[in-house]
């Protein structure tokens, strides 16, 4: 008889084997290596640094001149005019800044940062071998903060390309290239800290987080991956000090490029225009609307004639999804429509009195100059019929002719007037003003206090807890959530 021994690992090898398998099956197995850590950065900023270059530029400013102000008949009047004419006017002075840049074609196209090069009357590009050109200005875009500038080059240059910024992870090694304090080329690694972050620099924050050293004069530089492309422009940096403290900002590479290509063909930007004033949607305003979580761009104003409006897009309409991506935030929209291309029909699914419904629109072009608000007036004396609402801290009355005119409101405007906010109150706490107009209240038109007062009454009835205000304030229409239980 051959005894053979137990191994007391069988089991546990035999059911990690079976792990590894369903792991493999599932597709559960180690994490997808996007880039492991280089022995060195040495090969990569080699061969990427010629495309990076130094932005110089130059602003004539006038020194002020003229003949300090004097008493009439001073005695030293006439020796400071002889002395001025001797002296000759001041000569404007220039005021000199640097910044960096990265060529995007061999012809010479080369991308920046707006504020590089604003109000610049003299750029010149300087290149890694010392080589200086005087560079024109093709087209800027200061939402973004991105200009794009054109060199004549002898020779075809050493350019970099555009990845996408979008494939881009959180824990991926990154490499900064530019031109800090004006020392020239330098390099720094680091990895990307955070995406779609927002530092309110503009309409369309949605900036990648590094913690690769970015200093003064990395502005409008480079932020590669470890394929040696381009997924973001260095454009701000959080410091106490002015210097590096490991949290700086780059424009995403998807968003640059469609500016450049814009800025290239156009010489300026054509962002899609949907055509309606949005606002947040928070856990009240979902509760009020009956949505189950908060979610998408509440339309607070749909512009008359505007794309919205031929789309059949309504006010109180939450879009919830456009052109086929999840409109997670109010933020995300603006992004979205601005980077849709002008003309293109697009379905915009939103969440109408507790149903979705998709609707088609055609984007128009957006006026980058924007509609001035309407002026708000000082407000009238009380008009003869009031009501004080108590439960929420509001004075109203009818929207009489004479608040009208002072008001400057259309005739087209219906609603109730806000004569007067309680201190404390539900109302004063989200800040409405004396001189607002309720236009709706509960999504129904209003025209006189009472109107309000009923739809008051008819949501505590239903046992809700707040309600949707619609307030034309200084010009704007938002939606306001008060609570009325």
């Amino acid at each position: 008889m051959v005894l053979t021994r137990r191994n007391p690992f069988a089991p546990v090898r035999a059911a990690a084997a079976l792990m590894l398998a369903v792991m493999l099956a599932t597709g559960l197995a180690a994490p997808r290596q996007a880039h492991a850590l280089p022995d060195s950065f040495a090969d990569l900023a080699e061969r990427l640094s010629p495309a990076v270059v130094n932005i110089s530029t130059a602003q004539r400013v006038e020194r002020p001149g003229g003949l300090p102000p004097l008493p009439e008949g001073s005695p030293l009047d006439d020796l400071l005019r002889d002395f001025m004419e001797r002296d000759g006017q001041p000569e404007p002075r220039t005021e000199r800044s640097l910044g960096s840049g990265f060529v995007i074609s061999g012809d010479g196209y080369i991308v920046t940062n707006n504020h590089v090069i604003e109000a610049a009357d003299e750029i010149t590009v300087i290149f890694t071998d010392g080589t200086e050109l005087e560079a024109t200005l093709i087209g800027t875009d200061s939402k973004t903060d991105i200009a794009l500038l054109k060199v004549e080059p002898e020779e075809p240059l050493a350019f970099v390309s555009f990845g996408d910024s979008e494939t881009a992870r959180v824990g991926d090694w990154v490499l900064a290239i530019g031109n800090p304090f004006g020392l020239g080329g330098s390099v720094s690694a680091g990895i990307i800290s955070a995406r779609n972050r927002r530092i309110d620099a503009g309409p369309y924050d949605d900036f990648i987080q590094t913690d690769a050293a970015i200093n003064r004069g990395n502005s409008g530089g480079p932020l590669f991956n470890m394929a040696g492309e381009v997924i973001g422009v260095n454009t701000a940096i959080i410091s106490p000090s002015g210097g590096s403290i490991g949290i700086g900002f780059s424009v995403p590479s998807n968003i640059v490029a469609n500016v450049v290509s814009q800025l290239r063909e156009f010489g300026m930007t054509r962002r899609g225009w949907l055509g309606v004033r949005i606002q947040t949607v928070d856990s009240e305003m979902a509760e009020a609307l009956g949505m189950e979580k908060p979610m998408g761009a509440l339309v607070a104003e749909v512009t008359e004639g505007g794309p919205a409006e031929a789309g059949g897009l309504e006010v109180g309409d939450v879009i919830i999804s456009f052109d086929g991506k999840d409109v997670s935030a109010m933020q995300d929209l603006p992004r979205m429509v601005a980077e849709t291309p002008v003309d293109k029909v697009v379905r915009v699914t939103v969440f109408r009195e507790g149903k979705t419904l998709t609707l088609k629109v055609t984007l128009g072009l957006l006026d980058e100059g924007g509609p001035e608000p309407i002026p708000a007036n000082a407000l009238p004396d009380a008009a003869p019929e009031e009501m004080v609402l108590d439960e929420i801290g509001l004075t109203l009355s009818d929207l009489s002719p004479a608040a009208r005119g002072q008001l400057d409101l259309g005739r087209d405007v219906t609603g109730v007037l806000v004569v007067d906010v309680l201190a404390g109150s539900p109302a004063a706490e989200k800040g409405l003003q004396r001189g607002d107009v309720i236009v709706e209240v509960g999504q129904t038109p209003v025209a006189t206090p009472k109107d309000v007062r009923d739809q008051i009454e008819t949501a505590r009835d239903a046992g809700r807890r707040s309600l949707l205000f619609l307030v034309l304030s200084a010009g704007d229409l938002r939606f306001v959530p008060i609570p009325v239980l």
